[in-house]
């Protein structure tokens, strides 16, 4: 296919209709992109993981010498695999549809597991360990800290379930409640913590945490069995190199997350909140661009910022993510800024231009948008806004006026002066935009707060019936023209989003006090200088002029005298 690509656009450029070059688009990660949505391959990754944990516990039985007991832990173990996958089936859809998604969170669940049979086999090595050491080495916060931050809180606590349930099988049969007790709580200590993220130093911090709450429960649970402190059965050094030892596995557990964050975040195309804080610098080199070229479109993005960020916190949507979408959603007007009149001065260059080529022009900027940010390689997400924020909606001037050009010169045809041949063809398709229409909640709030903020400059002493009236109407007729039908936001949603907007221009437009001006009477010197009388309205010479000497003269007198 890219072959003949090549050729056909080989061919538009010979007949001079192409210039040879392909628009970029937009690519999925490397991993993203073969890993995608095929069901065959999301059942192998089910089944892989199945096998690396039925390894485990028969090795795990091995090792401990259960005879044929083996063979009914390996069964048991199946079952809980079939359950845990049914149930992410079932209540994590949303991740389920990707399998880069899917391998993120079977690896991550089997690679937690095996750090919990390598904790045993290492205390089993070193005899001078004691046996509450497999206990102690667990990385216990290790698959819920990584699936909380890349993939929600939901997916969080699915790992803490599922690696308290399976870990059972792999951990000696008097210490299986100790395991599913501080597995459990700790998991959940460090998912709770991670809610929102937006500091790598916050997960250092869930790492001390899951380590407190693993000192804690490890003393009731008598894992650390402080009455023999003092007793002769243990010594304060034993004690402490088992606090150290749980702390520094929760500290490097917080430590390890944090190096492989970016990594996973490319290979697998997904973005944590700590990302997003890292995009929202105005330092970027096209936000910079936007500041000294378009300068009227830089505030219009920073306003639609404020506005769609105070509206998905109200709603539960991504906050940051709205706020950095919004910076980037109009840098496609970075190519002819002049032709927007957020950026124009005393000329309009729209007025030697057709209506057709105007709207082309306007058009243009989501394309251009879309080129420019994958040129600087955005994030995905900032792309899909940048196509979305106008939808497939209207270029409602210019096609109003175009059909009020074609009335004038349907006039001139009934007077005889046009030929009818000459009446230029107005087509309603080529004054909409590409699209598609917002496929996310945080789009389809772009899009609304874009359309907002840009009516809202049209308002002439704005009050706060006249801001509630111009939000509901531009809302209901998104809504009327379908442009809202397929990013998921709700009625009621849709109203607090509206309220939302609604407060935030009340305070951004709010009046002043008109202040009253001076009688010329005033404007005497305070100090008591000579007032200077205007000059006559006839020509001649200024009467009675007062020389700055003598100003001067009279306000030190004024001035000695109070």
């Amino acid at each position: 296919m890219e072959l003949f690509d090549s050729i056909r656009r080989w061919r538009l450029t010979q007949k001079g209709l192409s210039s040879g070059k392909k628009r970029r688009t937009q690519a999925d990660g490397p991993v993203a992109s073969t890993l995608d949505r095929s069901a065959s391959l999301r059942y192998v990754i089910y089944g892989s993981f199945a096998a690396v944990i039925g390894i485990l516990i028969l090795d795990f039985a091995k090792s401990t010498g259960l005879g044929p007991a083996p063979f009914n832990a390996i069964l048991s173990s199946l079952m809980v695999v079939a359950m845990a996958i049914l149930i992410f089936e079932l209540c994590q859809r949303r991740v389920a549809r990707r399998n880069g998604h899917v391998l993120l969170v079977m690896a991550g669940l089997a690679a937690h597991l095996a750090l919990v049979r390598f904790a045993t086999v290492l205390v089993d090595a070193n005899p001078g360990l004691s046996e509450s050491f497999k206990m102690l080495l667990i990385p216990y916060a290790l698959a819920p800290l990584v699936h909380a931050v890349l993939l929600g809180t939901s997916l969080g606590l699915y790992s803490v379930a599922v690696v308290s349930l399976l870990g059972c099988f792999l951990v000696p049969e008097k210490s299986m409640l100790s395991y599913l007790v501080m597995s459990a709580l700790c998991g959940l200590t460090v998912v709770l913590v991670t809610r929102q993220v937006r500091k790598r130093g916050r997960l250092l911090r869930a790492g001390f945490y899951a380590g407190a709450a693993a000192v804690f429960l490890a003393c009731s649970l008598d894992v650390i069995i402080l009455q023999e402190l003092g007793g002769g059965g243990k010594d304060w050094q034993s004690f402490g190199a088992e606090l150290a030892a749980i702390f520094g596995v929760g500290l490097v557990t917080g430590m390890i997350v944090s190096g492989l964050l970016p990594i996973l975040e490319s290979s697998f195309s997904l973005t944590t909140d700590i990302s997003w804080l890292e995009l929202s610098d105005l330092n970027h080199k096209l936000l910079r661009r936007m500041q000294l070229e378009a300068p009227g479109t830089f505030h219009h993005s920073m306003v639609v910022a404020s506005l769609s960020e105070a509206a998905a916190e109200i709603i539960g949507a991504n906050p940051m993510v709205c706020r950095v979408c919004s910076y980037f959603h109009d840098i496609g007007k970075l190519n002819k800024p002049e032709y927007f009149i957020e950026n124009q001065g005393e000329r309009n260059p729209h007025d030697a231009l057709t209506a057709n080529m105007s709207a082309l022009v306007i058009i243009a900027h989501v394309k251009d948008g879309v080129d420019m940010a994958i040129k600087s390689k955005l994030n995905p997400r900032i792309i899909d806004v940048i196509r979305e924020h106008h939808g497939d909606s209207l270029v409602y001037y210019f096609y109003r006026k175009a059909q009020e050009q074609r009335k004038q010169q349907e006039e001139k045809v009934e007077e005889g002066l046009e030929n009818p041949e000459d009446l230029p063809e107005i087509n309603e398709k080529n004054f909409r935009y590409p699209g598609p229409c917002p496929r996310t909640r945080e789009s389809g709030i772009i899009s609304l707060a874009d359309a907002v903020e840009s009516a809202s400059r049209s308002l002439r002493k704005p009050t706060p019936q006249k801001i509630s009236g111009l939000v509901d109407e531009i809302v209901f007729n998104r809504i009327k023209d379908g442009q809202l039908d397929e990013c998921g936001l709700t009625v009621k949603e849709l109203k607090m989003a509206r309220e939302s907007f609604s407060k935030t221009l009340r305070s951004m437009l709010h009046s002043r006090i008109d202040y009253p001006r001076k009688d010329k009477e005033e404007g005497a010197d305070r100090f008591g200088a000579v007032r200077v009388e205007d000059p006559p309205t006839s020509g001649g010479k200024a009467r009675n002029v007062v020389s700055v000497e003598e100003l001067e003269k009279h306000r030190r007198r004024a001035v000695g005298d109070s």
